[in-house]
Order: structure tokens, then C-alpha cells, then sequence
């Protein structure tokens, strides 16, 4: 997309807008979703916040949740829209709305080596296949292909995949939310949510009376050391995550590397990187020399999406 733009980056629990141009965004507004009805009142706040003479009629949305057709909702708090009535209401002559975590993956090629973390060994560099996994309010999956000199993007919900356990008291923490929940998607443990999943189950498993927890409350006691149960619950997130991320390594044979997005390690990133993260990325049995070559990092980039949005081809 040339000239400007204005994106933004839809999430369950905060949404970001932004204007476009080169490559960059700019003029980045942070609000919380629930401070509005709909997707279109709160993208209406923020092009009426802007300058007189900053009049866009093209924009591009990540939503996370499932774009497969018109109508889009976000998968953990609802703002339920049509793309092309949204496209009308607001007057614009061009709308592009995608997966936040497709979004994510566009970045993957634009990121500066500044704001990426190595996780584990580095690996060997190599274009290749690349995947993108990232736990915020819910668990956003996404890949880039190598095609010629550009890539090819491959949008997914790998976040509602089955949460695979590997060891006697992953079992056990399976089994409490599986009485919960039904079906045990990777997103009930990898996530904000997810956190505070894996104390309460943690806590039944133990007999143990539950305390209110948000997901800050779980990392920031994890970190500090002050609750054992939420010690035990970051490192067995952080465990999930590894398994999950070698999955997909394997999946899509990604030589190019794995990239983790999402806001909940970025202010953790030494405690994650000292987590059982890269062994269970690697704990693939004969595969597990395979996956050692696969250099795994931390993006660092606060909205990743956003950079995707403003590197946008075509439209």
C-alpha cells in the first residue's frame, strides 16, 4: 500500500490505531475495548481525534479472531461486525481485515535485529519456513513461506489446537480442565486466561484453597517468587508454550525459525528464556537434533501487527 493509511490492531482486551506510511506507523492510540460498543465507534474515536487535514479513506484491521468471510467477531470478547458495512459506514474506499496473528507474522521480515530476543541457541541461518506463535488474550498461530523473493502468508487458529501434555501432572492439570472446559484447546493454558487456569488447576490438583488472581497477579508473583502454586503455573506455561511451538516448528518444517509475539513474556523475557521452554521446544525425540537448528526469539516490537498492517502489499 503506498502514501497512508490508518491501522489498527483489535484484541480482546485492548485495541491499537495507527497511521501508515513507509513502512512506519505513527500517532499510536492504546484503548481498552470494553470503553466502547462496537469496533466501529471506537475506530470512529480515533479518526475524529485526528488532525482536520488527516482525512484516510483506506484502512487495515487485525482482528483476533477468525477472518474466513463479511462477517468477523473477536474470538474472546465479540465486537461482531461486517467488513463491508464497516467499509461503508465509515466512508472508506479501501478496508483489509485479517487475523491479528497474520498481521504478526507480515512483520517477521521488517523486524530490526534490536527488537528481537534469542531464546536457546542461534542456530543456523537460513530463509526458510517461518512461524509465528504468540500467547496474549488468547494464543495467535501464524506462518510465512518463502516464495522467490517475497513470502506467502499462512493465516491459521492453530491457538484452538488440542494441548498436548507431556508429563504425570500435565496430565492432571488436563484432566481438571478438561472437566471444565470439554475440550482443552492450547489457548486454555497459553494465554492471559490461561494462567490463571493453570493456578486454579493447580491449586484443585494440590487441595488447595484458590486466591482471586488476574494474570498479572499470576506472572508478577511467579517472577517475585511469592506464590509457589504461581511459580509452578508460569513454568508449566512456559513448558506448554515449548511443546506447542516445537509442534509447529515440525508442522511446517520452519528452518527459518520461530518468533513468539504477544504481550505477556515481553517484560519476562530473562525469566523466559531461563524457563524449560527451549528443551521442550527441542524434546521431539528423533527429531530433537532437527529442532536444535531452529533458532527460536522473542519479538520485543510492542505492536507487532501494526508493523505488519503498515508493510502491506497491494490494496
Amino acid at each position: 500500500m503506498s502514501g497512508s493509511w490508518v491501522i489498527g490492531d483489535i484484541g480482546g482486551t485492548n485495541a491499537r490505531f495507527a497511521v501508515a506510511e513507509n513502512g512506519k506507523y505513527e500517532q499510536i492510540l492504546r484503548v481498552e475495548v470494553d470503553r466502547y460498543a462496537s469496533l466501529h465507534d471506537a475506530l470512529t474515536a480515533y479518526l475524529n481525534g485526528l488532525a482536520p487535514s488527516q482525512r484516510f479513506d483506506r484502512a487495515a484491521l487485525a482482528i483476533a479472531g477468525p477472518v474466513f468471510g463479511d462477517k468477523v467477531a473477536l474470538t474472546n470478547h465479540g465486537w461482531p461486525f461486517s467488513i463491508s458495512e464497516l467499509k461503508r459506514s465509515l466512508g472508506l474506499a479501501s478496508l483489509v481485515v485479517m487475523n491479528d496473528f497474520a498481521a504478526t507474522s507480515l512483520s517477521v521480515p521488517h523486524l530490526p535485529v534490536t527488537d528481537v530476543f534469542l531464546v536457546g541457541p542461534a542456530g543456523v541461518e537460513t530463509r526458510g519456513p517461518v512461524g509465528v506463535i504468540g500467547p496474549g488474550t488468547g494464543l495467535g498461530v501464524g506462518a510465512l513461506i518463502p516464495n522467490g523473493r517475497s513470502w506467502a502468508l499462512v493465516p491459521g487458529e492453530g491457538g484452538h489446537i488440542t494441548l498436548p501434555a507431556c508429563t504425570k501432572e500435565e496430565d492432571e492439570i488436563i484432566s481438571v480442565l478438561r472437566a471444565r472446559f470439554g475440550h482443552v484447546s492450547a489457548e486454555r493454558a497459553v494465554s492471559g486466561a490461561g494462567l490463571v487456569n493453570l493456578y486454579e488447576a493447580l491449586c484443585s490438583i494440590a487441595g488447595i484453597p484458590v486466591a482471586p488472581m488476574t494474570p498479572a497477579d499470576v506472572t508478577d508473583h511467579a517472577i517475585r517468587g511469592t506464590d509457589a502454586t504461581c511459580v509452578k503455573a508460569f513454568a508449566h506455561f512456559c513448558a506448554f508454550l515449548g511443546t506447542i511451538a516445537g509442534d509447529l516448528a515440525l508442522t511446517i518444517g520452519a528452518t527459518g525459525g520461530v518468533f513468539i509475539a504477544g504481550g505477556i513474556l515481553l517484560r519476562f523475557k530473562e525469566a523466559f528464556a531461563a524457563s524449560s521452554f527451549r528443551q521442550r521446544f527441542e524434546d521431539k525425540g528423533r527429531f530433537g537434533g532437527f529442532l536444535r537448528g531452529i533458532p527460536t526469539r522473542l519479538i520485543l516490537e510492542e505492536s507487532p501487527a501494526l508493523l505488519g498492517l503498515a508493510n502491506l502489499d497491494g490494496a
